[in-house]
C-alpha cells in the first residue's frame, strides 16, 4: 500500500477534532469541510479507476499535468470542486471516520489494478494508475497545507 497515501490518510484522522476550525484569512472553508472534500475526492477518483477498462485506455500529453505534476502543486483557488465531491452542510465526524475507512479500503484495491486502469479527469485528462495515484497525493497534500494554515493562527 502507497506509504505516502496512507501517511496522508492518518494526517487526515488526526484532524478531525478540529473540523470546526475555521480562519476567513485562508479560506472560507472550516477544516471539516477540507477533510470532508478532501476524502471524497479520494474516493471518488480510486472508484472510477476501478469501475474503469484498462484495455480502453489511452495515453495523451497534457501540459498542466505534466507541469503541475512535475511540481507536485495545486495553486489555491483556481479550481472549483465538482458538486459530487462537495462535503454536506453538516459535517459529522462519524462521516468522516466512515470515509477514512473506504479510504484504507479503496487504497488496497487500486494497488491490484493494472497499470492501465485510469481516471479521467475534467483538467488533467486520462490519467493510468500510477498517474491517478500521483493526483490524490498532490490533491489530498493541497488540502493537508490549507488546514496547517488555517490551524496556525
Amino acid at each position: 500500500m502507497s506509504v505516502i497515501l496512507t501517511k496522508m490518510l492518518f494526517k487526515i484522522k488526526l484532524n478531525i477534532s478540529f473540523k470546526d476550525e475555521i480562519n476567513t484569512e485562508i479560506s472560507k472553508s472550516t477544516v471539516g469541510w477540507q477533510l470532508d472534500h478532501a476524502i471524497k475526492v479520494f474516493n471518488a477518483v480510486i472508484e472510477q479507476a476501478i469501475n474503469s477498462n484498462p484495455e480502453d485506455y489511452k495515453t495523451s500529453f497534457n501540459f498542466k499535468r505534466s507541469v503541475l505534476f512535475r511540481l507536485g502543486f495545486l495553486p489555491r483557488g483556481k479550481v472549483r470542486a465538482p458538486k459530487a465531491v462537495l462535503p454536506p452542510e453538516t459535517i459529522l465526524e462519524a462521516n468522516i471516520e466512515a470515509q477514512l475507512q473506504k479510504a484504507y479500503a479503496n487504497l488496497k484495491k487500486i494497488e491490484l489494478l493494472p497499470e492501465t486502469a485510469f481516471f479521467n479527469h475534467h483538467i488533467f485528462g486520462v490519467l493510468n494508475k500510477k498517474q491517478t495515484l500521483r493526483f490524490i497525493e498532490i490533491h489530498t497534500n493541497h488540502h493537508l497545507k490549507i488546514i496547517r494554515d488555517i490551524l496556525d493562527k
